[in-house]
């Protein structure tokens, strides 16, 4: 008996995937689309490093399969810009030189985006609530806190 594959929206693009229904998002998002962005973290959906944006909500996708993704657009951290021309919070993120190691990156910058589509002035407290449930281990958490502030246009250049 063949499965019928199920088709996903990633990026904008859709795909036809050729896996059980209860695989999770992460794993194909890896393995057959060979998007890099999510990281495997805890697998278990409370670390944040598979973060990504469903119908422009953070989603954890190591926990989400993909029979739940149909018909809904998803969108990694591939898909927010490029190289050449980062999203503002990719932008932000690479001002305020918020990475060390750069497991968490992903997560706090999906979930920075999700937070700033529903919440484009938010608060330092906001803004700590919101990535409150994003593990870093490196200690960058001052830096990210900027640049979620700067992505939100609360952060003005220092004058020399």
């Amino acid at each position: 008996m063949t499965q019928t594959p199920i088709r996903l929206t990633v990026n904008g693009r859709t795909h036809d995937i050729d896996a059980a229904a209860d695989t999770p998002l992460l794993h194909v998002l890896r393995n057959d689309l060979e998007l890099n962005g999510p990281k495997y973290g805890c697998g278990l959906g409370e670390c944040g490093t598979c973060t990504v944006l469903i119908d422009g909500a953070a989603a954890r996708s190591c926990v989400i399969p993909i029979s739940g993704c149909v018909g809904r657009q998803i969108v990694t951290l591939e898909g927010l810009g490029t190289r050449d021309h980062p999203d503002p919070v990719q932008q932000a993120f690479i001002e305020e030189q918020a990475a060390q190691c750069g497991y968490c990156l992903n997560g706090m910058i999906m979930t920075t985006k999700a937070l700033l589509a529903i919440n484009p002035h938010p608060t330092e407290q906001e803004a700590l609530e919101a990535l409150r449930y994003n593990l870093c281990r490196c200690g960058t958490h001052v830096e990210i806190l900027r640049a979620v502030m700067r992505a939100a246009g609360k952060v003005t250049e220092v004058q020399d």
